[in-house]
């Protein structure tokens, strides 16, 4: 249609048609639903070619259409009016509906449509403030009259408020949309812990509040002066970015110094702007904040200006706190497990060391056997054991000892007290005096809160003649006639008294006989039940099975402790060293 129809509007007719718009408009709160009523409803009285709803954004002072016919839809898309310009932003400015019967001699007309030749602009004031405007505009001029504009602004009286009211609504409710798919978004990326990974599920779950068309990740480097891109998607594909941005320089620069988001409808018209992406018209810079501290920047970029706006500031901010937290978790996360992965390395050649530090293989008397078995409670452990040959035919020393605490610490204990051992060896001392020079070795170099508890035996194979002190690891067992018998030698650990001395005892070896010497980790394995292993299940093992080899009875206790303790994490190290002297023994 080429004009506005002039109808004949009865005083009556029109108070009834308000009520009825009224009621029209108070029947929904969606937006979109309310302005498609609006514009039927308008038809009524005026029948407009061109018409549009603009809505005052307050904190830009620009109107911006919200619903529109007849405007082209690029130009209503795009169109931002200061208040004060044009027609609608005068009508906005005066609070007065403006009526403009030729728009070619209006100097302040702003032409968003072909061919307008007449236009007529009311303000929507709700609770005495403007909200925005109705605009219609004809092609021929002088096509509204003072009655349209008088009707029109009643009619505009009857709308604004239900149009504020969907307004508000509208935000209310896309504000709720967006904290839950916020809480959404937070709940899976803090499950993400691949640094790698979690930055790109940041960008597919950043398409679901904007529609972006280029998007980078930049983190700040180890030197807190350098953005790295360590993500980025230009128009869907990813893309590997090798540059780095200096603290300050450009947009992502400005707000990772500043620590704030930054805005930027035309990048040509902003000095910060880096021409980085020939495309880039408006961008968005958000800083990713951890404690107070910026450790990053999310740079989401469009082709269109003025395509970003205050409320993608405002929820890309709040998401942006969550992708901070997310980030330091995955970044701490990966870094915990290359430190674990670096000790679970370190660990596996120190327990390779110990192992090989331990004697390779078992000395070979011609009137007895030996048999050992260590199993540390974790990786490494602080028990050993040592053969150490001296000078006489068929004489060689066996240590057993129990550093204090567990793993590397008292692993490296355990391989010094080897070492002191050793080098006081070639001195061949007596049971006692191993102990006492061990000691007095350790006491010169003391470390606060390490010790050792020791048994030192010496065995003499031709006289079958067994020479034992100990400095507090369980006494050891004795299996004489087919009878268990407890060797008394007790005695002040090692590296806790300068001065400490020790008894020394000595035990004939007859043939069938058994020394077991052992650390607590054999008697204080706990059961699910939280029940010990115990001395007399040991020792009733060690009395039924004495009669087997040193090595089958070693193998013996070692499974009875691990079937009295499966499904129980071991607590301490358990180490034994068996002494079988040949020949017959009594069978139970």
């Amino acid at each position: 249609m080429s004009s506005a129809i002039h109808r004949p509007i009865v005083s009556a007719t029109f108070d009834s048609y308000l009520l009825e718009v009224a009621d029209a408009v108070n029947t929904t709160l969606d937006l979109n639903t309310l302005l498609q009523r609006v514009a039927e409803m308008l038809r009524r009285f005026i029948e407009y070619d061109i018409f549009a709803i603009l809505l005052l954004n307050e904190k830009t002072q620009e109107l911006r259409v919200r619903f529109q016919v007849g405007h082209p839809p690029e130009v209503a898309e795009r169109i931002r009016i200061k208040v004060g310009e044009g027609v609608t932003g005068r009508a906005v400015q005066t609070r007065q509906a403006v009526l403009v019967n030729d728009v070619a001699a209006e100097e302040n007309f702003i032409n968003s449509a072909p061919g307008v030749r007449s236009e007529l602009a009311v303000p929507l004031i709700a609770k005495n403030k403007v909200i925005g405007v109705i605009d219609v505009e004809a092609p021929q001029p002088g096509a509204f009259t003072e009655e349209h504009k008088r009707l029109l602004t009643l009619f505009a009286s009857r709308i604004s408020v239900g149009i504020e009211n969907a307004r508000l609504y509208t935000r209310v409710s896309r504000q709720a949309r967006q904290l839950t798919l916020l809480t959404e978004i937070s709940r899976e990326l803090t499950s993400i812990l691949n640094v790698d990974e979690l930055l790109k599920r940041i960008a597919e779950l950043v398409t679901r509040i904007i529609d972006f068309q280029m998007f980078s990740i930049l983190l700040l480097d180890t030197t807190g002066t350098l953005l790295q891109h360590r993500f980025s998607l230009r128009f869907k594909e990813n893309v590997q970015l090798k540059h780095e941005i200096p603290l300050g320089v450009g947009l992502v620069g400005y707000a990772a110094r500043h620590a704030q988001p930054v805005l930027v409808p035309d990048v040509n018209k902003d000095p910060r702007y880096v021409n980085a992406n020939p495309e880039t018209r408006s961008e968005l810079c958000i800083p990713l904040i951890y404690k107070d501290k910026v450790i990053g920047v999310l740079d989401i970029e469009h082709t269109k200006k003025g395509y970003f706006n205050d409320d993608h500031v405002r929820i890309m901010t709040t998401m942006a706190a969550q992708v901070a937290i997310a980030i330091e978790n995955a970044t701490l996360y990966e870094r915990i497990a290359r430190q674990e992965q670096k000790l679970e390395q370190d660990l596996a050649l120190a327990r390779e060391l110990q192992f090989r530090l331990l004697p390779q293989k078992m000395p070979v008397f011609k009137n007895a056997e030996v048999a050992s078995r260590f199993a540390p409670a974790r990786q490494i452990g602080g028990d050993l054991y040592d053969f150490l040959k001296y000078s006489g035919q068929g004489v060689t020393a066996i240590a057993v000892g129990d550093v204090s605490g567990k793993g590397a610490p008292a692993a490296i204990y355990a391989a010094l007290v080897s070492g002191i051992a050793r080098s006081h060896a070639n001195e061949e001392p007596s049971a006692a005096g191993m102990l006492e020079a061990v000691n007095l070795s350790l006491s010169e170099r003391p470390i606060e809160g390490q010790y050792v508890s020791m048994i030192y035996a010496i065995w003499d194979d031709d006289q079958r003649l067994l020479q034992l002190a100990n400095s507090g690891l369980p006494r050891p067992i004795h299996v004489h006639d087919g009878k268990i018998e407890t060797v008394q030698a007790t005695g002040l650990p090692i590296g806790l008294f300068h001065n400490a001395t020790y008894d020394e005892l000595n035990l004939r070896g007859h043939a069938g006989d058994v020394f077991l010497f052992f650390s607590d980790g054999i008697l204080d394995a706990t059961s699910s039940d939280g029940q010990m292993f115990g001395r007399p299940r040991l020792e009733q093992i060690v009395h039924e099975n004495a009669h087997r080899s040193a090595e089958e009875l070693v193998d013996l206790i070692f499974t009875s402790v691990s079937r009295h303790a499966e499904g129980v994490e071991a607590f301490d190290d358990q180490t034994i060293v068996a002494v079988k002297v040949k020949g017959p023994s009594a069978k139970k």
